[in-house]
């Protein structure tokens, strides 16, 4: 074969330049990430820069030339066929404000069933305070909460000193871990096909039916809300979503309406049980230090009515939290990491592969 040097060169220069170029973008570690359009333009210029090479690399009057193609050739294969995975950064705010209500979402129906079960626990434990009092040594297991209410309240509100003083510390951190462990037990039920979690979600709700039954009868309502809604408004959801996620992992076991192998059906859900447990346990943390170091605050101390406002605040915190964080257009939208970006250049490299002959 008779090549002019001359007319290939300056013929092929202009490509052999572009990928360089291109080669040299792709190298830089703080380099954008390629759209499409770049992606396909790349694997043309690499295609004709091969040829190119396969035309020269028996002419012996040109080392040089052949040698520069040779190394761009590698290069670009080298970039194409890679198969180092990119380590994804781990970020966490767009993880809380995107994934984790997202995920929420995505299996609010679990989430629904959860609080219909709870329910009907609040509603067995009220009725059975208010029909059979008697009832209440077998249906609360803390000797606290077994006394009468009036004289629960009128001892709290006639201690003028902080009884919490120096443990403070020591008693939220017993509330996060304790809380954190029933619900992790609440999820790992889910395994029992369902029944474990359906079982601690009801006991919750008779103890919460029970309780509020008590003092409501006793007329205490304004203290029990006082009380309870400072941590209750994120503590209770935050089992509910525990028991969310048990139900996920009860509905992937059971496999219904699917011909998943049973394997496959637990690693589909495995991500969002991690999101589901990781996002109530950061909510525990939250609960345990306001039912540390605000809940336990009664009058004179703290207002009824600033603790009842103050829960009131955060239950529609949450709410907008859980409905709208991560949808496009919400005020609670972190900026995008790029990973989507990253997972279509990813796919159309994959792509370029199987069209590029080894």
């Amino acid at each position: 074969m008779i090549i002019d040097l001359q007319k290939f060169a300056a013929a092929g220069r202009p490509t052999w330049t572009e990928l360089e170029r291109w080669l040299d973008r792709l190298e830089d570690k703080h380099r954008d990430r390629m759209t499409l359009d770049e992606l396909q333009r790349f694997h043309r210029l690499y295609e004709r820069t091969a040829a190119d090479l396969a035309r020269i690399a028996t002419f012996s009057a040109e080392p040089e030339t052949r040698r520069y193609l040779e190394n761009l050739v590698a290069r670009a294969y080298g970039e194409i066929h890679e198969t180092r995975e990119k380590r994804a950064r781990i970020q966490p705010l767009t993880w809380f404000f995107q994934t984790f209500p997202q995920t929420f979402r995505k299996h609010a129906r679990q989430f629904y069933l959860s609080v219909t079960i709870t329910l009907i626990g609040c509603l067995f434990g009220g009725f059975a305070i208010a029909y059979d009092p008697g009832s209440k040594s077998v249906l609360l297991p803390f000797e606290h909460l077994q006394g009468d209410p009036a004289k629960r309240v009128a001892k709290e509100e006639a201690v003028a000193r902080d009884e919490l003083r120096g443990a403070k510390t020591g008693f939220s951190a017993f509330l996060m871990t304790h809380n954190t462990q029933v619900s992790v037990f609440t999820l790992g039920l889910g395994i029992t096909w369902g029944v474990g979690t359906a079982i601690m979600l009801f006991y919750n709700g008779i103890i919460l039916g029970a309780i509020s039954v008590d003092y409501i009868h006793a007329g205490q309502t304004k203290f029990l809300l006082g009380w309870l809604l400072p941590h209750g408004v994120i503590e209770i959801p935050a089992i509910l979503i525990a028991g969310q996620a048990g139900l996920v992992l009860a509905l992937a076991m059971i496999g219904w309406g699917t011909r998943i192998p049973f394997g496959a059906r637990l690693r589909k859900v495995s991500g969002d049980l991690m999101t589901l447990i990781f996002g109530v346990a950061i909510m525990l943390v939250w609960a345990g230090l306001v039912e540390a170091f605000f809940s336990q605050y009664h009058e004179p101390i703290l207002p009824y009515e600033l603790k009842i406002g103050f829960g009131v605040c955060e239950l529609i915190l949450l709410v907008l939290f859980l409905s709208k964080s991560g949808k496009k257009g919400s005020k609670f939208q972190v900026p995008s990491s790029g990973m989507d970006k990253g997972n279509l250049e990813a796919q159309t490299t994959r792509h370029l592969e199987r069209e590029t002959p080894n």
